[in-house]
């Protein structure tokens, strides 16, 4: 394939995808009813969520057209089971986009593409399995840096232009085709999906980015001259995917959390929380990946010694420790700590009850030691309203009688009380 045919290839993708991405932006910013005042209406989430559909329609059918116009010489049946184990990682991601699948589920179609890719490559046992291995890895890898605004976008661009050179370089251009049209995809599709982000590229385009990339890097290794430091540098190219999954494995195992539980501490979460902005965050995770993608590629093309490769390694295992010390989980509510009640306040509590109860006790007492008077006999009641209320017991000569004493010796008071009248 010559070097027009894979340009021609590649401006074609970009045309097709900034077509669909702009028909598909129209459609999801057109108003519709909401389900709720103030909500977004269901349609327009779902095309923004699935937006990177439209990546894959135009790498794929820019890529496709190209195999079908034979362009790839005689690898078109490796890069015809590149782009059809792609097109499969892609529709499973869609589906996922619509309704979520088991992680299960989707390593397996992902194991089963990448099989696919390998057999028809025609590489050997052991170089398939460890070829299957690379591509389920980074094809996740990827996937997990969908977590801001234009940052796998960015990161996949320049990843995609350094696997293009290596194609270049190591003498099989047909292995470029896919590369090319990635690169070209991938930019048009940016305008797009840079902060605010109009459409996103989600689960179908993120897995198609991933599988594509790791899947042209296992054939152009496949490939390679002997002589060259393939084993090396192609996977440097995948660094700051690689180093982005290390970092949350490491940092949700340190918290106790689960590793397939979704939460914000990703590269570009960690980089909000010391102000640095979205836009800042994609740049800054492009340039990084940028160091290892050209020192891979330079190294590839012999121009490095493979010694070189530890620098940017070095580099990013620096930045991942710097990372984790950047907190990314909320400290855990707790309850405000229970006062104890002071002595003075418990003592003061219980004094006061027993002097409650003491009082109770006493005037129990004297309500029992002194019974109500019993009016003497023969002796009648004053009329109402003179003197003592009505009901009181007098004697004869009209002084009220004196209740009988606590002896109970009813026959003595009453004497007393006549002698005083």
């Amino acid at each position: 394939m010559n070097v027009l045919g894979i340009i021609a290839s590649g401006v074609a993708a970009l045309f097709i995808t900034v077509a669909l991405a702009k028909s598909a932006r129209r459609v999801a910013l057109r108003p519709h009813i909401p389900d709720e005042p103030g909500g977004r209406a269901p349609r327009a989430e779902a095309l923004r969520r699935t937006g990177g559909a439209t990546a894959v329609l135009g790498i794929g059918t820019a890529t496709g057209a190209a195999l079908w116009l034979g362009a790839a010489d005689d690898a078109a049946g490796s890069v015809g089971g590149l782009l059809a184990g792609a097109g499969a990682v892609a529709a499973l991601g869609l589906v996922h986009d619509l309704k979520p699948l088991w992680a299960a589920l989707r390593l397996t179609v992902q194991t089963a593409a990448a099989v696919l890719v390998v057999c028809l490559a025609g590489l050997s046992p052991a170089a398939g399995v460890l070829a299957v291995v690379w591509i389920v890895l980074v094809t996740n890898a990827f996937a997990l840096l969908d977590h801001a605004d234009g940052l796998l976008t960015a990161v996949g661009l320049v990843t995609a232009a350094g696997m293009l050179a290596c194609a270049f370089v190591g003498g099989d251009p047909a292995l470029a085709l896919l590369p090319a049209t990635l690169v070209a995809g991938l930019a048009g599709f940016l305008l797009h999906n840079w902060h605010p982000a109009r459409l996103r590229l989600g689960a179908c385009g993120a897995q198609f980015t991933g599988f594509a990339l790791a899947a042209s890097g296992a054939l152009i290794q496949a490939a390679a001259p002997s002589g060259r430091a393939a084993w090396a540098a192609l996977p440097a190219l995948a660094t700051v995917a690689l180093a982005d999954s290390a970092l949350v494995l490491i940092s949700r195992r340190r918290a106790a959390r689960s590793p397939l539980r979704a939460t914000d501490d990703h590269i570009a979460h960690r980089l909000r929380r010391v102000r640095v902005t979205v836009p800042g965050a994609a740049v800054l995770t492009a340039l990084w990946a940028g160091v290892p993608v050209a020192t891979g590629a330079l190294v590839y093309a012999e121009l490095l010694h493979p010694a070189f490769l530890l620098l940017p390694l070095a580099g990013t295992a620096a930045a991942v420790y710097a990372l984790l010390r950047i907190p990314a989980y909320a400290p855990p509510r707790t309850a405000p700590p229970r006062t104890a009640p002071s002595r003075t306040a418990t003592s003061r509590a219980t004094q006061d009850r027993t002097t409650t109860a003491r009082r109770r006790t006493e005037a129990a007492d004297a309500g029992a030691a002194i019974p109500a008077a019993a009016p003497a006999t023969g002796v009648k009641g004053s009329a109402p309203g003179r003197g003592a209320p009505t009901g009181t017991a007098r004697t004869a000569a009209g002084h009220p009688t004196v209740p009988p004493p606590p002896n109970g010796r009813p026959a003595e008071a009453a004497t007393a009380a006549a002698e005083r009248g």
